[in-house]
This record gives structure tokens, C-alpha cells and sequence, in this order.
């Protein structure tokens, strides 16, 4: 695939998870699990390396922007969203970062404009990186943890094979979310789907 100079690039869409086969199928890896859908399903190619990541080009609400997949486990992604920010010249409100959520059931997802990580590591990161919270996210529910369980051992624990059923069952609405935020209408998409 060709890839463009830098200026053709206005946003960088951000699929959070952890690197290796251990974590494929893990709750904390639905960010990844989602730009692997991506990969599958909308012909986008996730193959180059750069700031300790994987990236490629995708076009979504009529902008061609950059899907950064970090490399870095989660509580470094901060670090490549930076990197990538700064030599593409991307503004934090042009990030749209994809995370997973234990505050919500699997299968539902909320749309945030800003805001603190609400513990979300990869989340924490980046804003410690950006020195910002103003970054738009969509935040994919992984399913309450159990009150005696370990949040730690929780979210690096495998989805159920009915999860990931359930998980990939709303991927198209979480793209269609992606292409009104990054189209500018982050209203609509709150209005939609929270």
C-alpha cells in the first residue's frame, strides 16, 4: 500500500491491547480485537512499524487518517500515540482512541469527548504522554468483574467464546461510531449509541 506524506494524514484512530498470543483473546485486548475485525472486514492493513507499532493507512468519515495498533503493552501506549502525534502533527482532539471497559457489559459501548482514564492504563497513559484528556474514545464494554476477583488477573483473563461472539456482533456499529467522530459529528455518535 502506498503511504502518503504526513499532511495527507488528519487523525490517528488508536486500538488499544497488548502485544503476543498470550494476550490475543484477553478482555483488555478488545481494541485489538476490533482493528482485527477491521482487517478482516474493511480491507484495512495493519503491517508497517513505527514508535513501537503497528500501523496502517484507513479512511473514515471522508478523512484519511492513520489505525495505530502500540506494541508497547498497555501501560506504555501513551508513549507511540505521542510519537505519532507529533510527527504527523495530529491534535489530541483528532485521536480517537478504542479501549476496552469494565464498567460496562460485554456487547455495549460508550462515547466519551474527554475525560480522565476512569483506570484504564492504556487510557492513563496517554494522557500523562498528550498531557491532555481532550481526546475523543470509544469505550467497549469486557463485562463486570466478579467482587472477589483480581481487576489485574480480570481484565487479562480470555473472553468466553460467546463473548467474543457478542463483542464482534457490534463491531459494525462501533465503526459506523468511528466514521460520525471522525467525520466531526461526535454529537450524533453519543446520541446513537450511549
Amino acid at each position: 500500500m502506498f503511504f502518503s506524506k504526513k499532511s495527507d494524514y488528519t487523525f490517528l484512530l488508536v486500538c488499544l491491547g497488548n502485544p503476543g498470543k498470550e494476550y490475543a483473546h484477553t478482555r483488555h485486548n478488545a481494541g485489538f480485537i476490533f482493528a482485527n475485525w477491521l482487517k478482516k472486514n474493511k480491507e484495512v492493513r495493519i503491517r508497517r512499524a513505527k514508535f513501537d507499532s503497528l500501523y496502517g493507512e484507513i479512511k473514515l468519515g471522508g478523512r484519511r487518517g492513520l489505525i495505530v495498533t502500540p506494541q508497547t503493552y498497555m501501560n506504555l501506549s501513551g508513549i507511540a500515540v505521542k510519537g505519532f502525534a507529533k510527527a504527523y502533527d495530529i491534535a489530541p482532539s483528532d485521536i480517537l482512541v478504542v479501549c476496552d471497559d469494565i464498567n460496562f457489559e460485554v456487547g455495549q459501548m460508550r462515547i466519551k469527548r474527554k475525560g480522565s482514564s476512569g483506570g484504564q492504563k492504556g487510557v492513563g497513559s496517554i494522557i500523562e504522554q498528550l498531557g491532555t484528556e481532550e481526546f475523543p474514545r470509544i469505550k467497549l464494554g469486557v463485562g463486570d468483574k466478579a467482587e472477589m476477583q483480581d481487576l489485574k488477573d480480570y481484565v487479562l483473563s480470555d473472553f468466553t467464546k460467546k463473548e467474543v461472539e457478542i463483542l464482534q456482533s457490534m463491531f459494525d456499529s462501533v465503526y459506523d461510531a468511528a466514521q460520525l467522530i471522525t467525520g466531526g459529528d461526535i454529537d450524533r455518535a453519543m446520541m446513537k449509541y450511549n
